[in-house]
């Protein structure tokens, strides 16, 4: 598999985001900041840190002023905190590397203790680089637009509070494609595809391929079944009006939108795309070996 390296020549000024109120977190914040003063490197700290830190004469900001202002992110959490931070920063032109605090770590390469090496290598220009695409998704009733947010990992239809089937119909590219009773539909990017979609029997999509699975979440029928379809085709869920109750769409289970019977639901590839820095050992198959707990090679 191969990764495209960055048009970033190198890294003058480094925005930390850490999860907030996380005690190991802040400590590898601290951390972090230290090992890039030392380095002479300019630091800006996500303002929702600095109440955690005692430190002086910081220099801080949002995400969006983070998003502007900086070379590179760095952004300190599990998989989870990572999209929440990487959905606002991939409208702008920055890379973004994670130290993982969580679980899994998919998304968050760095060991939070031995970050020291890698990121060395990072700085000096010594890196990968791959562009993950996100899914808008857009509400409408009646024909007008009710709201939107975006994802990278999946956009999850499903009812709102009580677990029970749902009636919808699938177009791709205004393509009628299935009509769907079921609990709900998975559209997954190849990120996602380690997520969400994989616990629900879904394929993995190594990230460099352009495509989106939709996973059909219990379905009625036995004949319906995951599909992988083109990631620039536009899909269209029509809510069926005999729907007794509210459902819900939602973004990566961190935004959720208002759905109602009679609206339609479209979800397609958003214009930017996030920046996923990587030291120049990674190696994706290795992550899955690693956090799926695939074998070892026999011979």
């Amino acid at each position: 598999m191969t990764q495209q390296h960055s048009d970033f020549s190198e890294f003058k000024t480094v925005g930390l985001i850490a999860k907030v109120q996380h005690e190991k977190a802040t400590q590898t914040l601290l951390a972090l900041y230290k090992f890039l003063q030392q380095k002479n490197i300019s630091v800006i700290i996500d303002q929702r840190n600095t109440v955690d830190l005692d430190l002086i004469d910081i220099q801080s900001d949002d995400l969006v002023g983070i998003g502007k202002r900086c070379d590179l992110a760095i952004v300190i959490g599990g998989d989870g905190y990572m999209l929440g931070a990487a959905r606002v920063l991939a409208r702008f032109d920055i890379a973004v590397i994670g130290v993982n605090r969580g679980n899994l770590g998919f998304l968050t390469d760095l060991d939070p203790e031995h970050f020291q090496a890698p990121l060395s290598e990072v700085l000096k220009g010594n890196y990968l680089v791959e562009e993950r695409f996100l899914l808008t998704t857009e509400v409408h009733s009646h024909g007008h637009l009710k709201c939107r947010n975006s994802a990278i990992n999946e956009i999850v239809l499903h009812p709102d509070k009580i677990a029970h089937m749902i009636d919808f119909e699938v177009y791709v590219d205004d393509d009628f494609m299935l009509n769907q009773r079921a609990d709900g539909l998975i559209i997954s990017t190849p990120t996602g595809s380690t997520a969400y979609s994989l616990s629900g029997g879904g394929p993995i999509l190594t990230p460099n391929i352009d495509a989106i699975s939709l996973l059909p979440m219990f379905p009625q029928t036995l004949n319906s079944r995951p599909i992988v379809i083109d990631a620039n085709s536009t899909i269209r869920l029509k809510i069926a009006e005999t729907n007794k109750s509210e459902m819900q769409v939602s973004c990566d289970s961190h935004v959720n939108l208002s759905v109602l019977p009679g609206d339609e639901v479209f979800i397609y590839k958003t214009k930017h795309t996030l920046k996923l820095v990587h030291p120049k050992d990674y190696n994706y198959f290795h992550v899955l070996q690693s956090k799926l707990g695939w074998g070892n090679k026999f011979f």
